[in-house]
């Protein structure tokens, strides 16, 4: 396959996005952005075994210290973090020391929460694993831990040095893992490109199916997008919260629902609610969200969403939500395909009507 470079334009702070098969075994480009002798690699019980050993072997020269966290969203925690912190302390780690994430969502979210506090911020490498975390969080540059109280409530943002997508670790994810990626995938078309979720449609089978081709040429567009948009509004302060699009109400679904859904899963069930809660206002025909969900269950992701959580519960989780302001809830509705809006103006009574609908 023909590699592919997308840069994401921070002026001093730009960085590139790799795409390409092979990029950790052959240790290409990506060590070069390691600027100091000390590493962190943070990676999980499940990805080490099966791609440390290539990463290993390209950071040879240089004095290397690893923390394995256990697989889950349960490890993104301020515990979790100490213990990276406590190791870059008996390594003796400077201004100039690097963490490489190596993993997916959660070992990208945590490995960047720690890069942004050791000494009030030092360099950190992406090398995302999963197809959630090619497309959606390694690049950006959020960086946040989880509370028992929501998702995300503790960060910062802080922009990786890098970040090298091997398409190749796909092949090692199971089906559950891969399907969840193509949620945020998906999401692109449906919050800001009518044609990219067109295309998706016409080629769901084959993208499902493991066309490494067609796989990087979705990864492409979607970084594509997240870059675009992170230029414009670096710390969510208009566009970028249209990324957002079905989130609140997933965050929602994840921590009521202790994490027992995937991110992804949970996204693909919060645009369905975004959707059905955009038609039930009037902004948005049905017709819309129906080709939505369609879309999301050829890829296999859950699209009627959790009836074992309470709609009270789901609200609450949704007020702490870190995207509310001044008390009232922010929600990522839409118009039609490709026609996301942020609003304010949604009474409760409206959102527990779709939280609690049937079908």
């Amino acid at each position: 396959m023909t590699p592919r470079t997308v840069e994401v334009a921070l002026g001093e702070r730009s960085y590139p996005v790799h795409i390409g098969a092979g990029l950790l075994a052959r240790g290409e480009g990506w060590p070069a952005w390691i600027r100091g002798a000390h590493v962190l690699l943070v990676s999980d019980d499940r990805v080490a075994p099966l791609h440390a050993p290539a990463v290993r072997s390209a950071l040879r020269e240089r004095n290397v210290t690893e923390l394995l966290l256990p697989a889950g969203e349960a490890s993104k925690t301020l515990a979790w973090s100490e213990r990276a912190f406590a190791q870059l302390a008996q390594a003796g780690a400077s201004r100039d020391a690097c963490v490489v994430a190596l993993g997916g969502g959660v070992v990208g979210d945590l490995a960047g929460f720690v890069a942004a506090c050791w000494m009030r911020g030092i360099d950190f490498v992406q090398l995302p694993t999963t197809l959630l975390a090619m497309v959606d969080s390694s690049v950006g540059g959020k960086t946040a831990v989880n509370l028992p109280q929501g998702k995300n409530l503790v960060g910062a943002f802080h922009q990786p040095r890098g970040v090298a997508i091997d398409v190749d670790t796909l092949a090692t994810l199971p089906p559950r893992e891969l399907a969840a990626g193509w949620a945020e995938v998906v999401k692109y078309g449906a919050i800001r490109d009518a044609r990219f979720l067109e295309w998706l449609a016409d080629n769901a089978a084959a993208l499902a199916a493991g066309g490494v081709d067609l796989r990087a040429e979705a990864i492409a567009r979607s970084c594509a997008h997240k870059a675009e948009v992170v230029a414009g509004d670096e710390r969510e302060q208009g566009d970028r919260a249209l990324l957002n699009f079905g989130h609140t109400f997933a965050h929602a679904i994840e921590t009521v629902g202790e994490y027992r859904w995937l991110h992804g899963e949970a996204v693909a069930m919060g645009m369905v609610l975004a959707a059905r809660l955009s038609a039930r206002l009037g902004l948005a025909p049905a017709a819309d969200g129906d080709a939505l969900r369609a879309l999301l269950g050829r890829f296999g992701l859950p699209v009627d969403p959790d009836r074992t959580l309470a709609p009270d519960a789901l609200l609450a989780a949704m007020r702490l939500d870190k995207k509310a302001a001044s008390g009232r809830l922010r929600l990522v509705l839409w118009r039609g395909i490709g026609k996301a809006f942020v609003t304010g103006d949604v009474h409760d009574a409206d959102i527990l009507a779709v939280l609690g609908a049937t079908g």
